[in-house]
C-alpha cells in the first residue's frame, strides 16, 4: 500500500499535466547564478567606487567574454536585445571639473554599467566616450534575453542612485544619471581585417541604430525599450510600462515589418 502510493506521487510528479506551469513563467524561471541581489551589487559597487577615488581601481576583463563570442561568430547573425546607457550631464562635468576628477567619474560610471550587464548575462561590446553598448543574446530564449536586459536596466539605474552616488556625495562629486534604451532585432558580426585573432570585430545592424535611437530620446533616469523587446516580456512585467505618445513628429522611425510607426515604451515601475 505504502509503496503504490509512493509510485503514484512519483507519476503525478513526472507528470507535465500536473506539475508544468505557464511556459513563459518556466522560461523566464531559469536564471543563472551570475545574476546576483540588489543589495550585493549596491555593496560592490560601493567598494569598487571608493578604490577607484582613492587609487585608480581599473576592472580587468569587462570586454573580453564578448570579443570571444564574436569572434566565434564572425559573419554570423544574431538575435540580440541591445542595450544603450549613457552618462547624463558629462558635458557640464567636463567644464566644471578638473580632467583627474572627470577621467575618475566616468571611467567609474562606465566600468559599472559594464559590471551589471555581465551579471546579468549580457555582454559589453563597447565604451563610446560616456555611454556603454550591452548585448543579451537570443538565439535560445528571446524570452530570457529580453528579461535580463530589462532587469538590468533597473539594476544600472538601482546601482548608480544607491552604489555609486553616495560615494561621490562624499567627495563632493555631483551626482550621476543616465538615460538607457532597449531593442530586439537581429545584427550582423563583422570583423575588420583578416586576422582572426587581432582584426577588430563588431556588431552591425538595424537594431543598434535603433537601440541608440531610442537611448537618445530618454529623459533623465528613463528607461526606454522598443516594442519589439515589450513583446518579449512577461505579461506581469509589461505592467510596468506604458507607451510612449510622441508629440510633434518627435519619433519617426517605422516597423520595418507592418510600415507603422515603431512604438516605444517607458518604464514606469
Amino acid at each position: 500500500m505504502t509503496e503504490n502510493n509512493t509510485v503514484d506521487e512519483t507519476e503525478k510528479k513526472s507528470d507535465p499535466s500536473t506539475t508544468s506551469p505557464n511556459v513563459v513563467d518556466m522560461l523566464l524561471s531559469q536564471k543563472k547564478d551570475k545574476i546576483v541581489d540588489s543589495e550585493t551589487m549596491i555593496l560592490e559597487t560601493q567598494k569598487r567606487v571608493w578604490g577607484a577615488l582613492k587609487k585608480g581601481y581599473e576592472y580587468l576583463g569587462i570586454t573580453d567574454e564578448s570579443d570571444k563570442f564574436l569572434r566565434k561568430n564572425v559573419f554570423s547573425k544574431v538575435d540580440m536585445v541591445v542595450l544603450y546607457v549613457d552618462l547624463v550631464g558629462s558635458t557640464t562635468m567636463t567644464l566644471e571639473l578638473p580632467e583627474e576628477k572627470l577621467a575618475i567619474i566616468i571611467s567609474s560610471f562606465s566600468q559599472e554599467m559594464a559590471s551589471v550587464i555581465n551579471l546579468h548575462n549580457g555582454y559589453v561590446l563597447k565604451f563610446v566616450g560616456d555611454a556603454v553598448i550591452g548585448y543579451f543574446v537570443a538565439k535560445d530564449n528571446p524570452l530570457m534575453a529580453a528579461d535580463n536586459a530589462v532587469t538590468c536596466a533597473k539594476s544600472m539605474l538601482t546601482v548608480i542612485q544607491k552604489g555609486i552616488n553616495p560615494i561621490l556625495n562624499q567627495y563632493d562629486y555631483p551626482d550621476l544619471m543616465a538615460k538607457i534604451g532597449l531593442d530586439f532585432g537581429q545584427s550582423i558580426v563583422v570583423r575588420y581585417g583578416s586576422n582572426p585573432d587581432a582584426s577588430h570585430v563588431d556588431l552591425m545592424g538595424p537594431v543598434m541604430n535603433i537601440a541608440s535611437k531610442i537611448q537618445s530620446m530618454a529623459k533623465t533616469n528613463q528607461i526606454l525599450i522598443g516594442e519589439d523587446v515589450y513583446k518579449k516580456l512577461h505579461p506581469s512585467t509589461q505592467k510596468n510600462f506604458k507607451q510612449v505618445v510622441w508629440k510633434n513628429n518627435e519619433w519617426k522611425y517605422r516597423s520595418r515589418i507592418t510600415g507603422e510607426i515603431y512604438k516605444v515604451y517607458e518604464f514606469t515601475g
